[in-house]
């Protein structure tokens, strides 16, 4: 339950202001269909952070418990300060034709290639060694974020103080690399 709490609390905070939460803003006033893009949002993260997850739980198998742990501390050390560095949207919304689900599916699946949150989903799959726990948090984490985006489009895009939720970000992301470096996650053998 810990890892599924966590891998929420963290996706969750971590994806406002990111660049994917700005597509859901960008796909909802495109396309105004907020069904399908939600669903779009959930098949493509649940795809991404599920083959990260995987990725993430092999690891366990290569490295010593010893080794992960500090290459775990230092990737959320790494996470917190990416985490301070503002997101800009690219244009990821070029696959209109394939409609609101479609061009959101691939848009988001595309967008969270090589992004924090999948690299969370990695190293949390790796520290907790529960893939469905961690996969199902981080999705939740991002729904959660992404969800009230697609509702309200770029009317809240303004009220949401963005600096200051990637400080909170970047410091929960910092709080969870000094506990793995000092042995937080020991009961599982790292």
């Amino acid at each position: 339950m810990e890892a599924f709490l966590v891998s929420t609390g963290i996706v969750a905070v971590a994806e406002i202001g990111d660049k994917t939460q700005l597509l859901a803003f960008l796909l909802a006033t495109k396309f105004r269909k907020p069904i399908p893009i939600i669903l779009g949002i959930l098949a493509a993260t649940v795809v991404n952070h599920g083959l990260a997850g995987a990725l993430g739980a092999w690891l366990t198998s290569l490295v010593e418990p010893q080794t992960l742990r500090l290459i775990l501390a230092a990737s959320f050390v790494a996470m917190a300060a990416w985490t301070l560095i503002p997101d800009k949207l690219e244009d990821d919304a070029k696959f209109a034709a394939f409609g609101a689900f479609g061009t959101t599916l691939v848009a988001f699946f595309l967008a969270e290639v090589g992004d924090k949150t999948q690299l969370a989903t990695i190293a949390l799959a790796a520290k907790y060694n529960s893939l469905f726990e961690v996969v199902a948090g981080t999705t939740l984490g991002m729904l959660i974020a992404d969800v009230p985006a697609v509702l309200l489009g770029d009317r809240a895009a303004h009220r949401i103080p963005l600096r200051l939720v990637r400080i909170v970000a970047a410091l929960l992301f910092l709080a969870l690399g000094v506990a793995t470096a000092f042995g937080a996650g020991s009961k599982w053998g790292f």
